[in-house]
């Protein structure tokens, strides 16, 4: 469905109220939320081995998710929540969406020797299946998210409008102009409300535009939690969407999760040959997301991304005065897992090593926290245990970084200082409620 379409609201219950109670961990108001970075490389068919992959990249993606549902609070863990932040496969399907080329937008030709239709069917039969059956994992066993990434689209292209700068260094992208994309066919089959992730789900209350945008209710901690997931560069249409069921669920502690909004300096801005806005002004950029949904809704208090490589987090304060606190979590193109094998750093591809976020929240204390750590499924340690962390990654990421500051990035403390003010009360209520 294009964005441009008609705004389409499926709000599957009005109220939060009138959900069913959900499960809760038995703790002590303690709860962790899994945020699961761009996927991409895991399920790419030129990293299996039937391509000649020294192993199947997309068993790093089983391992992530597998380690999500048996630390679940239903099978005795704490995870309560799951939220990808996009990129979920790697490669398009066709050229350009029927939408974009009616207005005027066209693709650069392939490369001599390459075809779209193999292409398209090597995704559709090989990195969309691995993405499905790796979240068939989490399927039943806890509420989670899924959003589109720019990868995720059925149409990635260089559009030949866009001048490309010929003075970049050899082998910068904006040698080659500038990345547009269009059409979510493919996802929202995948991941769309009528799919068997989500269809009769009472936690999934709310989509848009064929599920590319979505909503989801979780508890924890006594709290009872509202996560919107938007799609890459949001338009005025689904930005309008999410503030309507924000509305409808006045007074939650609301996540929102979309797939571009820090850069790894922690700025709210694009990548120079991904910027979606600069070619299609309906499409939203991050500090547009910023001025017209996270500013003016003072119940928004975190927001999460990927897409940029790296990590990064900031605070700033909604016009109320509120604190939002934003984080970047992309380890894409880590391959420390490939050079292990025998290849050697120049040769071998980026895959991400099975790294992810784990947000635990503390909610026990007099001013709640959430703690921030990196955690590898693969190597099945955090960052802080891992001796040659900052040799492996920082170079790539942040070499301006001391090892310390880089570790610093991936392991930290958020007080949620005015959390209890803004939401203490309503959190009194629905305990009550139920």
């Amino acid at each position: 469905m294009s964005k441009l379409s008609r705004l389409r609201v499926l709000i599957l219950a009005l109220s939060a109220f009138a959900l069913p109670a959900l499960a809760q961990p038995d703790t002590d108001g303690r709860f962790t939320i899994a945020v699961i970075p761009d996927t991409q490389n895991y399920t790419d068919h030129t990293h299996q081995k039937v391509a000649g992959f020294p192993f199947d990249a997309r068993d790093q993606l089983m391992q992530q998710m597998r380690f999500i549902a048996d630390n679940a609070v239903s099978r005795g863990g704490d995870i309560v929540f799951a939220t990808a932040v996009g990129d979920v496969w790697q490669h398009p399907t066709i050229d350009v969406d029927p939408d974009h080329a009616g207005r005027g937008f066209s693709a650069r030709p392939l490369p001599a020797g390459s075809s779209m239709e193999d292409w398209s069917r090597r995704v559709r039969e090989i990195e969309i299946p691995a993405a499905v059956e790796a979240y068939r994992l989490l399927d039943g066993v806890l509420p989670f998210s899924v959003v589109p990434g720019n990868h995720d689209y059925d149409a990635q292209w260089w559009e030949q409008s866009w001048p490309r700068d010929m003075t970049a260094p050899e082998g910068d992208l904006r040698r080659l102009g500038m990345i547009h994309i269009g059409g979510l066919t493919a996802f929202t089959e995948a991941f769309g409300p009528a799919s068997p992730f989500f269809a009769n789900r009472p936690w999934y209350i709310a989509s848009h535009d064929g599920g590319a945008d979505s909503a989801q209710i979780f508890e924890a901690g006594g709290y009872r939690f509202l996560h919107i997931g938007l799609q890459m560069a949001p338009s005025d249409m689904s930005l309008k969407w999410a503030e309507t069921v924000i509305h409808a669920h006045a007074g939650l502690p609301t996540l929102i999760t979309t797939h571009d909004f820090l850069d790894k300096t922690g700025e709210r801005r694009a990548h120079p040959v991904v910027d979606i806005h600069a070619l299609d002004p309906f499409d939203n950029s991050a500090q547009g997301v910023w001025d017209k949904l996270i500013d003016r809704n003072p119940q928004i208090f975190m927001v999460l991304s990927g897409h940029h490589n790296g990590q990064s987090f900031r605070t700033d304060r909604n016009r109320t005065g509120g604190a939002v606190y934003q984080l970047l979590s992309d380890y894409q193109d880590r391959k420390q897992s490939v050079i292990d094998t025998g290849l050697s750093p120049d040769k071998a591809v980026a895959l991400g090593d099975g790294w992810m976020r784990l947000m635990t929240f503390d909610m026990g204390g007099p001013v709640p926290t959430v703690r921030v750590r990196t955690y590898s499924t693969h190597y099945g340690r955090y960052a802080s245990e891992t001796p040659r962390y900052a040799e492996w990654y920082k170079p790539n990421e942040q070499p301006q970084l001391s090892d310390a500051e880089f570790l610093a990035q991936d392991e930290f403390t958020i007080p949620l200082e005015d959390f209890r003010s803004r939401f203490g009360a309503e959190a009194t209520a629905l305990s009550a409620a139920r």
